[in-house]
């Protein structure tokens, strides 16, 4: 069979004004690189098309010839909740155009919401349910679909929701991604800015699930289960990336790659024992990250760590994120430091429970924790998240799926006046952290090894002074008044040296 795989621009920034969002972190499709290397092992002709890549057309007539242009039998969509329509509108124009195509939808946003989809969305033929592999490879070999679990599909214009499909038990059978499928890969698809030295850089996932229920994820894909790739697997995939495409630098996106701590230190003795050249980042959570296994991951070549902490206010980080606490958070920055690891702190503003004063709180936490970077997301609900079950009657909340990207504030905590109030202490936070004098000191030291990502700032200078105008607030009585008399008004940035509008990638809360 012939088959395209898309992803969805979607919408990505804020309303009104420009998408930047891959001129600052173009991130590989890992999810859809997947599926296409799955089917092809399964002798199906497979083509991917992201568009959002460095070589993409935008127009969705031009993404539509060029879909149309392999003469697909099926295309499917891979989506979270800001691209389903804009994936959407695209499977309307190739069904006007080629009726016959089949249309696949299928992600997170899909696997939580299931067969209402079916009901509204009338150019949709299927929905894949969880992961994508197993359940696309058998409905593209034509097996009949009441026998394909994990599919949504319709018997006499109702939908039918089969068996939900069993996860796959052994990661290390599947194929490595099929990068080569995407145009301009890898030098097209960029890091967020500053968080490594070497380049060209990739992304990576190395398992799937959680064993933890944080109150905004939504575990719709993969549940609440930890599989992983073998060490060794692990390795050869690096191995692969570096020989191939020349990678020198990789991000692993796991939720939590250090929760089996064998796999991850045999991991780190095969590539201190067989360097590849290469440097890494990756997520720790607090009670997975012991000084021993800080020292191993230093000497096999990491970088830089993320810790998702979300907030600094007490009672919020035991309502959400159960089982941290922030004196263990405030240790474990601490040792990652002392190991020489840089650390980057993940945060959330706008939770349910937030208040003017949780804010201040935050901020005051992120401040003295001496980070290396913070990224800080707007909290936005998602269908399959546990929170989801009371979240309109936390506070208002715009159910706009195209703005649900965790870059625009959605919902407004019923104790925030609010959402222009809660935009005012989002942008005063963050330029309170990047003008932050030892910050900048920090930042100051590591210039030159960030030269690659200060000359594609320079190339890009328009694109970013117009992000960092973004943080510029409008009334400082508001931002004044909440953060207390002790802050001053915030210091209008200086180029080159405020780079706060590179994290503005959406924290992985749903994943792809």
């Amino acid at each position: 069979m012939q088959i395209v795989l898309v992803h969805p621009a979607g919408s990505n920034w804020v309303p009104g004004k420009k998408d930047i969002t891959s001129t600052a972190n173009r991130m590989a499709p890992l999810g859809l690189l997947s599926i296409a290397a799955y089917l092809e092992r399964e002798g199906h002709k497979v083509y991917a098309h992201d568009c959002l890549g460095p070589k993409a057309v935008s127009n969705t007539q031009a993404i539509v010839d060029k879909v149309l242009s392999h003469h697909p039998d099926l295309v499917g969509f891979s989506a979270t909740t800001s691209g389903f329509l804009d994936g959407y509108n695209l499977a309307t124009e190739i069904k006007k155009r080629r009726s016959q195509v089949l249309t696949v939808f299928g992600g997170v946003h899909v696997s939580s919401m299931g067969a209402v989809l079916l009901e509204q969305f009338e150019h949709i033929d299927y929905l894949c349910m969880g992961e994508g592999e197993v359940t696309l490879a058998e409905l593209a070999s034509g097996q009949t679909r009441a026998s394909i679990s994990g599919l949504v599909w319709r018997d006499a214009g109702q939908p039918v929701t089969n068996p939900p499909r069993p996860h796959i038990p052994d990661l290390d059978t599947l194929p490595f991604p099929a990068y080569e499928k995407l145009q301009g890969f890898p030098k097209g698809y960029n890091l967020p800015l500053f968080s490594f030295v070497l380049s060209p850089g990739a992304t990576m996932v190395t398992s799937r699930g959680c064993p933890y229920k944080c109150s905004y994820c939504d575990r719709s894909v993969f549940k609440q289960g930890y599989r992983y790739n073998s060490a060794e697997y692990i390795y050869e995939h690096m191995q692969y990336l570096r020989n191939r495409f020349g990678v020198r630098h990789i991000n692993i996106y796991d939720d939590l790659f250090t929760a089996n701590r064998r796999r991850v230190a045999e991991l780190c003795d095969i590539l201190t024992s067989k360097p590849l050249g290469m440097q890494l980042n990756c997520a720790v959570r607090v009670g997975h990250a012991d000084d021993a296994l800080l020292k191993m991951l230093k000497d096999a070549g990491f970088l830089q760590l993320s810790l998702g902490i979300e907030t600094g206010d007490p009672d919020l980080i035991k309502l959400h994120k159960p089982g941290v606490h922030l004196e263990e958070v405030r240790d474990t920055v601490k040792r990652i430091r002392a190991k020489g690891l840089r650390v980057k702190g993940l945060f959330m503003m706008g939770l349910p429970g937030e208040t003017v004063e949780s804010i201040k709180k935050t901020s005051d936490f992120v401040m003295s924790l001496e980070l290396d970077d913070m990224n800080m997301s707007k909290f936005t609900p998602f269908y399959g998240a546990p929170l989801w079950k009371t979240i309109f009657e936390q506070g208002t909340f715009d159910y706009d799926w195209r703005k649900m990207n965790c870059l625009n504030f959605v919902f407004v905590p019923r104790d925030i006046d609010s959402k222009d109030a809660l935009d005012q202490l989002y942008n005063t936070h963050v330029k309170r952290f990047y003008s932050d004098t030892e910050w900048r000191r920090r930042f100051r030291k590591r210039l030159w090894e960030h030269r690659r990502s200060l000359w594609y700032m320079l190339r890009h200078l328009p694109t970013f002074l117009a992000a960092m105008r973004n943080f510029e607030p409008e009334r400082e009585h508001i931002t004044n008044e909440s953060f207390g008399d002790h802050i001053h008004p915030p210091v209008r940035p200086r180029r080159m040296k405020t780079p706060h509008a590179i994290n503005i990638a959406p924290a992985k809360k749903e994943s792809r």
